[in-house]
């Protein structure tokens, strides 16, 4: 009796200790966060690459077990993240450049940087440099695994988070990004708390056993309503309407993102992506909602609402 006292007295505090540490990283990332989101440029870009870069390396450990191209995945990625999304203005400056460098003589620095910015380009040289690899390795055995393993990674999560950037540079892009931030937070709370409460029947139990469909439609009620409020009663960026869509995009496709991540973390037989973010867990189990959600309000907004 005094030994399972003992044992639930130390959950407890095991517990405590964890809800301060999460307090406290939360206190101090949030306000980073915005502070961020309001300056934009180039300080929100770095942002983005940073968390693109964390994303992508405990991708490529959780993935392990497939022994993928783990340093050249990491350069690969962080190039393409920096020449696909770094803001214009930032590349404006660096062609500047090209009248002070001795290798203007010989390059022509304008034609190097679209040529990179162009996505097919990477979609060839990436696996070019991953197949140069295992054919010149001494261990061609599950060669393939690993090329479609590190490829994924490389390309996948720089390019979605990419579309932060692009969302911040928008008119309003400032008040878009924290629409989609305040609404993430709201509908990923509002799933946790009511899949706990009232959830009974199992979403997808062969991925993410504690996900509910009582939480996931709680999470669209409230990505609904947070939408609504932030974009167009808080914000005036959206009209009720189009809010509301927003709103219910984020939910479906921000669910469907973590449900994607809980797939990488189900194959790899681990809980968190990592533990970079104290009591929070890893950069990838944080802005998993993001790597769907932000490509697709980036789609509906310039694609369909025309906004630029």
């Amino acid at each position: 009796m005094h030994g399972q006292v003992a044992i639930a007295g130390t959950h407890h505090c095991k517990a405590g200790k964890m809800l301060k540490t999460r307090i406290l990283t939360a206190l101090i990332a949030i306000p980073f966060v915005f502070i961020c989101v309001f300056y934009g440029g180039w300080v929100f870009s770095l942002m983005i690459f940073a968390i693109s870069f964390f994303c992508l390396k405990e991708y490529l450990s959780i993935c392990s077990k497939y022994n993928p191209h783990k340093k050249t995945a990491l350069i690969a990625g962080s190039l393409l993240f920096i020449f696909f999304a770094v803001p214009k203005v930032t590349w404006n400056a660096v062609l500047l450049m090209e009248f002070f460098t001795p290798l203007a003589k010989f390059i022509n620095v304008r034609d190097v940087i679209f040529i990179f910015r162009d996505l097919s380009v990477w979609s060839v040289a990436i696996p070019l440099v991953f197949f140069i690899i295992e054919v010149l390795g001494k261990n061609t055995e599950h060669g393939v695994s690993r090329i479609a393993v590190s490829f994924l990674g490389t390309f996948f999560i720089p390019i979605t988070l990419a579309n932060m950037v692009f969302l911040r540079e928008l008119s309003s892009g400032m008040q878009i990004i924290l629409v989609l931030f305040f609404t993430v937070w709201i509908l990923d709370t509002a799933a946790y708390a009511f899949g706990r409460m009232y959830g009974k029947h199992k979403l997808v139990p062969n991925i993410s056993p504690k996900k509910t469909v009582e939480g996931a439609i709680a999470g669209i009620v409230f990505g609904i309503i947070s939408a609504v409020i932030f974009g167009s009663l808080i914000f005036s960026v959206f009209s009720v309407l189009k809010a509301a869509l927003i709103g219910l995009m984020i939910a479906i496709v921000g669910q469907f993102s973590d449900l994607a991540e809980s797939l990488m973390k189900r194959d790899a037989d681990v809980k968190d992506s990592g533990s970079t973010i104290p009591g929070h867990g890893g950069f990838l189990d944080r802005f998993d909602s993001y790597l769907f959600a932000a490509p697709v309000l980036y789609w509906m907004l310039t694609f369909f609402w025309g906004y630029k």
